[in-house]
């Protein structure tokens, strides 16, 4: 029978950590230098208490779990290809999001940087699928199951996992290494897009990589 549910083989696997960037993780990123303090406060600060005191921890033992199992480990961050952003697609455009190329904003966090022999894909729209070779590398490196988590939930997040669906790999989302901006958006969305992955927890695929390894 036909399933979802199906344990990981690192040999075939790869984790996608989508847009853990300077830009947008961290409190001082260019999306919200446009913000008194006040307002960056009341917008985002319950946001950034989560993912700084559960989230992130949750990513870096995801991360670590995959680099010691021998998953592949591929970083995507918002970043243009040109410095004023006119290869953008329209929908950055019409929100304002521009990260010039080579931007500390476009970097990934520090605390979650790629290792020197691993693969990041600055991308230009939501879906990393849309606006890099992400699935060309992946088949390259012989991908059969995707692994999902980063920084928007219900953004640029079920936009790779929907891709990565209809491209025909095997998702899974780990559900507490992922975030958005309100208890309510991440319920509405962890539950909108279970028809297409497979959910888990950290402590969950840690368990189930360690398992693999033994």
């Amino acid at each position: 029978m036909l399933t979802r549910d199906v344990p990981l083989d690192p040999a075939v696997s790869a984790l996608i950590i989508i847009d853990v960037q300077n830009f947008s993780a961290r409190r001082d990123g260019g999306e919200f230098a446009h913000l008194s303090p006040e307002e960056f406060e009341a917008k985002y600060g319950a946001f950034f208490d989560e993912f700084e005191a559960n989230t992130l921890p949750a990513m870096q033992r995801l991360r670590d779990a995959c680099r010691a199992a021998g998953v592949e480990v591929i970083y995507t961050t918002i970043e243009s290809l040109t410095k004023d952003g006119r290869d953008r697609s329209l929908d950055y455009k019409i929100t304002g999001f521009n990260v010039p190329k080579g931007s500390w904003d476009g970097k990934p966090l520090d605390a979650l940087a790629p290792g020197e022999d691993e693969i990041w894909l600055p991308k230009n729209s939501s879906s990393v699928f849309v606006s890099t070779n992400i699935d060309y590398i992946l088949r390259c490196l012989g991908t059969r199951q995707v692994v999902i988590c980063g920084l928007v939930t219900d953004q640029c997040v079920e936009g790779a996992i929907r891709d990565a669906c209809d491209l025909g790999y095997l998702v899974t989302q780990v559900t507490d290494a992922c975030l958005t901006y309100s208890p309510e958006r991440q319920a509405a969305s962890i539950n909108a897009i279970k028809g297409y992955c497979r959910q888990v927890t950290t402590d969950q695929i840690v368990d189930e990589l360690k398992g693999a390894a033994a």
